[in-house]
């Protein structure tokens, strides 16, 4: 039987914690910041882990 290939755009987007959680990036960083306060945007730069209803779905694309 052949291996199970990995979702190469998920395996970009998407970190494995320790106890199996997946950590993202936050959105709406990218670009237009100006308008945004510093808060905001410095709020954005951290990391957040997926909601359990999509770590169920990204699970299938990550088969490691």
């Amino acid at each position: 039987m052949a291996k199970m290939k990995t979702h190469r755009a998920s395996a970009k987007r998407f970190r494995r914690t320790a106890s199996g959680l997946l950590k993202r990036n936050k959105a709406y960083k990218r670009h237009l910041t100006g308008k945004k306060s510093a808060k905001r945007v410095r709020n954005l730069r951290k990391g957040t882990l997926v909601s359990r209803g999509d770590q169920r779905r990204i699970d299938s694309m990550l088969p490691q």
